[in-house]
């Protein structure tokens, strides 16, 4: 906050920005297929849960569209429980464990405990974070047509103070969410009030149990088709950021770096530091920051020879 933006604008060009988000939606991706993938009928349930959303995206109107993954969400889950409880095809849904939860009930919190072996290891993933972060922002920024780097401070901060507050209770390490991303590129929706109210209510179904009975309900290829459409949204979102800053993709530092990013990342190509492992994101993340870099510079110099 107190530095400014044109820090992250020499180390963020677009090209970068975009791959990295890209990257995110790519990275997902291969979790929400591989769920799937060892069942025939897992696989055309997520093809249903994927042909719903695309209706309630292009036939609803008004509330229902802008609601058109929740809407999506529940025509496929009728659609399972039709074909396995009532028709007998496929596993059907259980639903014992809503009746037996409670209405209410307390979350277990744990205290936080320190260790000089675990901070070193733990305490690198918010650079990560950092990361996912920004390029989340430069997303949300290519969706509304609005300049919001001069807020990544309070971004930063705001995922601080998040990690913070989880920590102290027993939580993990926290950042913005790239399937909050997609679900807003589709829906046209990008009010804060609406998060701000989304995240109270969350707050308060975390107390009722029977509630998050309910959520465990909902079959794996139902979420596995819903995912799909999320995180495909996200990586269009990163060719959108291409698209509107117009990268110029025949210029081969461009083009090296946009290649090799979608790649780490699609491929999640990991590194590990002794106990700690940098994942697809992470890795395409910085090699994207550091190869732009590199390759800039160079052809900058080769230039300057050459002239």
């Amino acid at each position: 906050m107190a530095l400014g933006t044109r820090w992250i604008e020499y180390l963020l060009p677009p090209v970068v920005t975009g791959a990295i988000v890209m990257t995110i939606g790519l990275n997902l991706a291969p979790v929400a297929v591989s769920s799937v993938k060892d069942s025939s009928f897992d696989a055309a349930m997520a093809l249903v849960t994927i042909l719903c959303v695309g209706l309630a995206a292009v036939l609803t109107r008004g509330m229902l569209q802008r609601l058109l993954i929740l809407t999506g969400l529940v025509a496929s889950y009728a659609i399972y429980a039709l074909v396995t409880n009532g028709l007998g095809w496929g596993a059907p849904i259980d639903f014992s464990a809503i009746g037996a939860a409670d209405w209410l009930g307390v979350p277990a919190f744990t205290a936080p405990s320190f260790s000089p072996h675990a901070i070193v290891l733990i305490a690198p993933v918010a650079i990560i974070l950092v990361a996912e972060n920004l390029g989340h922002i430069k997303a949300v920024g290519a969706m509304t047509g609005r300049d919001l780097d001069p807020y990544i401070g309070r971004a930063f901060v705001g995922d601080g103070l998040a990690t913070v507050v989880s920590g102290a209770s027993g939580g993990t390490g926290v950042t913005t969410y790239a399937e909050n991303i997609g679900v807003m590129a589709v829906t046209r929706v990008y009010s804060t009030l609406i998060f701000v109210a989304a995240a109270g209510f969350a707050i308060l179904l975390g107390f009722s149990p029977r509630f998050g009975a309910l959520i465990q309900t909902i079959p794996g290829p139902v979420l596995a088709g819903t995912s799909i459409v999320v995180f495909g949204l996200i990586a269009v979102a990163g060719a959108r950021i291409w698209i509107q800053n117009g990268v110029d993709l025949g210029d081969n530092v461009n083009l090296i770096v946009a290649a090799v990013t979608l790649v780490l990342g699609a491929g999640n190509f990991s590194i590990d530091f002794g106990g700690f492992t940098l994942d697809g994101i992470g890795t395409a993340t910085f090699g994207a920051i550091i190869l732009h870099l590199v390759l800039r510079r160079g052809a900058g110099r080769w230039q300057d020879v050459a002239g």
